[in-house]
């Protein structure tokens, strides 16, 4: 069970870890030990996410969403295997989160009396000071 809030907790099911082994640097424990975690979360079939949280969700995770619907993320930052799924697991919980926040709506707003002669007033110096550029007739 992973908690992400109050209300929503996901089930054992919806997540499965695989584990490998990292890239890059760390010597002879690199290359005996399997301490990258890679978490797939089945997104689509979850249950505890609603409709348009999930069309935002598949928006933040971008290329971490796949074809069928799910989210894997990714993580072998630290030489140690348990740090690297709590990495996993905290990504996924920040990106749900982020996911359960609706956007506000815009609301159109006119400009004021004062900012629209202010603007006119400026466009009105900036076109002076264009039409005073150009050739300078010869005086005889």
């Amino acid at each position: 069970m992973l908690r992400i809030n109050d209300t929503i907790t996901l089930a054992d099911w919806e997540l499965t870890e695989n584990f490998s082994r990292s890239s890059g640097p760390g010597g002879q424990n690199v290359n005996k030990v399997e301490t990258a975690v890679e978490l797939r979360f089945e997104a689509e079939r979850s249950p505890h996410l609603s409709g348009p949280v999930k069309t935002r969700l598949k928006r933040l995770a971008g290329r971490r969403w796949t074809l069928d619907g799910a989210i894997v993320i990714r993580a072998e930052e630290t030489r140690s295997q348990i740090r690297n799924r709590e990495l996993a697991r905290e990504r996924l919980v920040e990106m749900i989160q982020a996911a359960l926040v609706a956007p506000k709506r815009r609301i159109a707003t006119k400009p004021t009396l004062g900012s629209q002669r202010r603007r006119l007033a400026a466009k009105a110096v900036r076109g002076e000071v264009k039409a005073g550029r150009g050739r300078v007739p010869e005086e005889d």
